[in-house]
């Protein structure tokens, strides 16, 4: 279904789930663990798992803030993209490994939800991609203090919302990890 020609295959993006990112965030074991499950599944049906890493003055290259959360382990032969903004497309090699890969349909988790997530949700999608957000896999942290609704909130709407999304040759939508479909 997607816009992008000759793309017919699907990855699970697996976008930030480091040490300084999810350290504090809401249902934060859960949601892990959800993701290390989806990981093995897509594994199991040959789909690429493409690991997304954030650097920040926050998330230095190589402290143990940057690193992936030790539950979630990438291999060697698993795309691994570095990016500096929300976006897992701004100004990365997330398109040249999606590209070589063929793929044209992205399964998203990960965090933080109101910022990485939503980003590259619509980053694929107005890129052409088909992008569906696993809805009990992304979490983000309590940002109430400054004004945003609670973390559930934040997840429930971002599911709500995503749910809806159209556009002309593309699909989008949330889905439950247990009903993640790989071959779809």
């Amino acid at each position: 279904m997607t816009t992008l020609t000759d793309r017919p295959h699907t990855a699970l993006l697996v976008v930030d789930v480091q040490n300084g990112v999810v350290g504090g965030a809401h249902d934060r074991d859960r949601v892990v663990a959800t993701i290390a499950g989806l990981v093995d599944r897509a594994r199991d049906a040959a789909v690429p798992v493409v690991w997304v890493q954030h650097r920040s003055d926050d998330l230095p290259p190589d402290s143990e803030q940057w690193r992936i959360v030790p539950e979630l382990s990438r291999r060697d032969d698993e795309p691994l993209v570095h990016k500096a903004y929300g976006d897992s497309f701004e100004d990365t090699d997330l398109e040249p490994v999606l590209a070589a890969a063929r793929v044209g349909r992205l399964v998203v988790t990960g965090a933080q939800t109101d910022a990485c997530i939503r980003s590259t949700l619509h980053g694929a999608f107005t890129r052409g991609y088909d992008a569906t957000l696993v809805a009990d896999a992304h979490t983000t942290e309590d940002l109430s203090a400054y004004g945003a609704p609670p973390p559930a909130q934040v997840i429930a709407h971002t599911n709500l919302y995503w749910s809806f999304q159209t556009a002309p040759g593309r699909t989008a939508g949330t889905v439950e990890a247990a009903e993640v479909d790989f071959a779809a």
